[in-house]
């Protein structure tokens, strides 16, 4: 079983930015990709960015330039850096993570990921 403890969320006017981290406890040993998805209120769950332990890094179009995902192995940490953030960035922020290798497109599948996070609400006032 392993554990994922997110943080980092609140209210923010449109603009500004947020750092959410995930750390991972419990049978970590063979975890692989670690990523992030969120859930905008009546919308179902999509992809954010995810990242492998050798740092291949994968975005969904709409956040990349303004997102960067980063771990700490060490720590068994992920990271989303979120800047210039949009009313439309408004979401419950899941962390997931997999026991399965993925690379490029397919670490934005939801069903390849085994354990996932309580989320932390990210809001963006315009």
């Amino acid at each position: 079983q392993v554990y994922l403890a997110e943080s980092g969320g609140g209210s923010v006017q449109a603009g500004a930015s947020l750092r959410l981290s995930c750390t991972a406890s419990g049978s970590t040993a063979t975890i692989s990709p670690m990523g992030w998805f969120r859930q905008a209120p009546g919308e179902k769950r999509m992809f954010v960015a995810a990242i492998n332990w050798n740092s291949d890094i994968y975005y969904a179009d709409s956040v990349k330039g303004r997102f960067t995902i980063s771990r700490d192995n060490a720590k068994k940490t992920v990271y989303l850096q979120l800047n210039s953030l949009k009313a439309e960035d408004t979401a419950v922020y899941f962390c997931a993570v997999a026991r399965t290798w993925a690379t490029g497109r397919a670490l934005a599948a939801e069903g390849r990921y085994d354990y996932w996070g309580q989320g932390t609400q990210v809001t963006v006032s315009s």
